[in-house]
């Protein structure tokens, strides 16, 4: 897919061009108390408000992964994780609405043809929700791809500009073959939002509602053919690579992406650690002499345990956004290629992450705080709610898959590969 001249505008400045990563991640933490403040409107909502979004604009959150020369910030995944987990600290909901909307314009910087991005990308007012399950069949036209089908869980869909995802096509398949599949990009009125969210346990607030496409139509150069996003071969460099010369934009998306959730979760985890120490602070013991739990000795003992295996699991998660850059890096200056079983680890990491802050929530901060303290609508069950959600994500339930491939490449036996069908009855959001 060759590049035109007229597809080569100039570099576009982003709106604040030297603000930095710190000053990103003290912008979501300012924004915390709000958060917290608007937990409950959002779930009724089902996502954040006009309000809220006008915020994330102004803060340039939408913009991390954004290419400089689009407009964007081009900050790592360190610091995405890091602004992602400081929002869920105040509310997970909002968190993973954000996250879910702005975290794929790492993706299309990455892999798609410099003609897209550019149309794309625009002015860098980009948001895009993504789900790895096909939406429906497309068909080739003389100047596209016309699609039809619904897909479900699409999260942050509500302030999305575009949606990026899959598709499949019989597209020069012979008979009794199997259907290709297509990693696309679609402008924000190909497809239409159904009202079908906050039904479930948690996450209410997500804004994970079902798309449709009805004859939409995809511009050629918006469609990877014969791509799936779940396990994409970088080893001969990328487009964004060589349009962006930025590591960031040759990696592969298993890692960033459990990395997200595990931010997410980290967030969450110290959403609930601080509505814990409101309760040690303002609860009595259970037991006399009844004092203040702040002055208990299993109290501190189980608020301080807590705060030591979050941290824990905060360093896990931040080591795992490093180690991905350090293999993003490794291909550009060493000329390693970054390995499906280095993604692999990646992941793996992070999801042992995820799993251990939902056991730290439930079976420690939970236990610790006490039932008074989980009652309907409380920050602590709501909370508790939303880690409950991302635990059982299907991302969470790779964990074995993932440790039997990291074994088979280990003893030179062939990966298995993960195959991502076509929605059923899934329960959890994207």
């Amino acid at each position: 897919m060759s590049t035109t001249a007229a597809s080569k505008p100039g570099p576009i400045a982003p709106p604040e061009p030297d603000l930095t990563p710190d000053e990103m991640i003290a912008r979501a933490v300012a924004m915390r108390p709000l958060l917290v403040e608007r937990q409950a409107e959002a779930e009724e909502r089902t996502f954040y408000s006009e309000e809220m979004h006008q915020g994330f604009l102004d803060a340039g959150f939408y913009r991390l992964y954004v290419p400089r020369r689009y407009g964007g910030y081009e900050f790592d995944l360190t610091t995405f994780a890091r602004v992602m987990q400081e929002l869920s600290r105040g509310c997970v909901s909002t968190g993973w609405c954000v996250a879910l909307a702005s975290g794929h314009a790492l993706q299309v910087g990455s892999w798609f043809p410099e003609s897209a991005q550019a149309e794309i990308f625009g002015d860098g007012d980009f948001r895009a929700a993504l789900v790895a399950a096909p939406v429906g069949m497309a068909t080739r036209g003389a100047d596209g791809w016309t699609l039809n089908g619904k897909v479900s869980y699409a999260s942050g869909v509500p302030y999305s500009t575009h949606y990026v995802g899959q598709a499949l096509t019989m597209e020069g398949v012979p008979e009794g073959g199997e259907p290709r599949h297509l990693l696309f990009a679609a402008a924000r009125d190909q497809f239409t939002r159904l009202d079908d969210w906050g039904n479930t346990l948690g996450l209410k607030g997500s804004g994970s509602h079902s798309i449709t496409f009805s004859d939409s139509r995809l511009p050629a150069n918006w469609v990877l053919e014969d791509t799936n996003v779940t396990d994409i071969d970088v080893s001969e460099g990328t487009p964004g690579l060589r349009l962006h010369g930025n590591p960031l934009y040759g990696g592969r998306a298993g890692g960033p992406f459990t990395i997200t959730l595990a931010a997410i979760l980290v967030g969450a985890a110290y959403n609930a650690l601080d509505e814990l120490e409101n309760l040690l602070r303002t609860k009595v013991t259970f037991l006399p002499p009844q004092v203040l739990r702040m002055y208990d000795d299993d109290s501190q003992r189980w608020f301080g345990a807590a705060m030591a295996r979050i941290a824990l699991l905060e360093t896990a998660v931040h080591g795992a956004a490093r180690m991905h850059m350090d293999f993003c890096r490794r291909a550009v200056e060493q000329g390693i290629p970054f390995r499906y079983e280095d993604d692999m680890i990646v992941a793996a990491i992070a999801r042992e992450a995820m799993l251990d802050l939902w056991a730290l929530m439930a079976l420690d901060i939970f236990r610790a705080a006490g039932s008074s303290g989980a009652v309907n609508g409380s920050r602590l069950e709501r909370v508790f709610r939303d880690m409950s959600m991302i635990a059982g994500h299907g991302n969470s339930r790779l964990r074995e898959h993932a440790h039997r491939e990291l074994a088979r490449m280990r003893f030179g036996l062939p990966p298995k590969g993960a195959t991502i069908e076509p929605q059923a009855k899934s329960s959890v959001p994207r």
